[in-house]
């Protein structure tokens, strides 16, 4: 492979893997607390996409403005998501939450396929990350390389939320141990909302971004890339925030790797996540970063 391809595909997969971290990291932080797979998180990134598409398109917002706009609607559809569904169900079994993620899901789906129309929409990309990148014989657009620095600034800022935080510390507190955190007058369910509003608002961001690259969205674009940050987060170490994003950039890398050495196999890319997630249960069920699960969880 030449060097400048291999340069442009490493920026692709660093770009690919940032938009699936920013959702794994969701599904890691969820589970920590609640030990629950939020299986309509994916689509909680679809909202984020079309409340930005709404935003710009309807409300005549600024591009900033609309991501602000979307962050913020999505941040309290995650507290209310929790509230209405989640929260009633704490001392259920762990089945009915799964369940009930899931019809989270389908009812998403299906209100966004009413409300816009099940046909693909065109995204619209601001004039400035339009822009095409030379370096060489290296063409990279501009939002391949903005996703990945605002990805890192992002991680920064969410592990200075959990680690050099009060909150953070009563996230990671709640996630060791629920009944003590109660016992100690903490507010376990202001946390565990603070915990889907940070989460909600990484997947909207990672809705944006997937549609200023993939500038096409639909009801249902949250569900396969959904799953496939899920394999990252299961791959990284579900619990870990280092870990799905670790698991994310592992995946998207993967993806890009794979068309670029054998374009035959480009209609199997979405198969190497589960390809990842199967292997990584066999051998390391905990994850590549999970070894120390119990006791260090984020």
């Amino acid at each position: 492979m030449e060097f400048s391809l291999f340069l442009q595909n490493m920026v692709n997969g660093f770009s690919l893997g940032s938009m699936y971290a920013l959702i794994a990291i969701g599904y890691t932080m969820v589970y920590g607390v609640l030990r629950l797979i939020n299986f309509a998180h994916g689509d909680i990134m679809m909202v984020g996409a079309y409340v930005c598409f709404f935003g710009m398109v309807s409300l005549n917002l600024p591009f900033i403005a609309a991501v602000v706009f979307a962050v913020t609607i999505c941040a309290a559809l995650g507290i209310i998501t929790d509230t209405i569904a989640y929260k009633p169900l704490r001392k259920a079994p762990r089945i009915s939450l799964l369940i009930t993620a899931i019809g989270i899901s389908f009812l998403l789906e299906n209100l966004f396929n009413v409300i816009f129309g099940s046909e693909a929409k065109a995204f619209v990309i601001p004039q400035y990350l339009q822009k095409v990148l030379t370096f060489g014989d290296v063409t990279l657009a501009m939002s391949a390389v903005f996703v990945p620095i605002i990805t890192l600034v992002l991680l920064a800022i969410t592990l200075f939320i959990l680690y050099r935080t009060k909150y953070g510390m009563a996230i990671r507190a709640l996630a060791f141990d629920i009944h003590t955190v109660n016992l100690m007058g903490i507010d376990a369910n202001l946390i565990i909302a603070i915990v889907f509003a940070l989460g909600s608002m990484l997947a909207a961001i990672g809705g944006v971004f997937w549609s200023l690259n993939y500038p096409s969205i639909e009801p249902m674009m949250g569900v396969l890339i959904g799953l496939k940050a899920f394999a990252a987060a299961v791959l990284g170490g579900i619990g870990s925030v280092g870990g799905a994003v670790l698991g994310g950039f592992i995946i998207g890398f993967t993806e890009v790797v794979v068309v670029s050495l054998s374009p035959e196999f480009s209609g199997f890319k979405d198969a190497f996540a589960f390809i990842f997630l199967i292997l990584i249960l066999i051998f390391k069920p905990t994850g590549i970063l999970g070894y120390d699960f119990e006791k260090s969880r984020f």
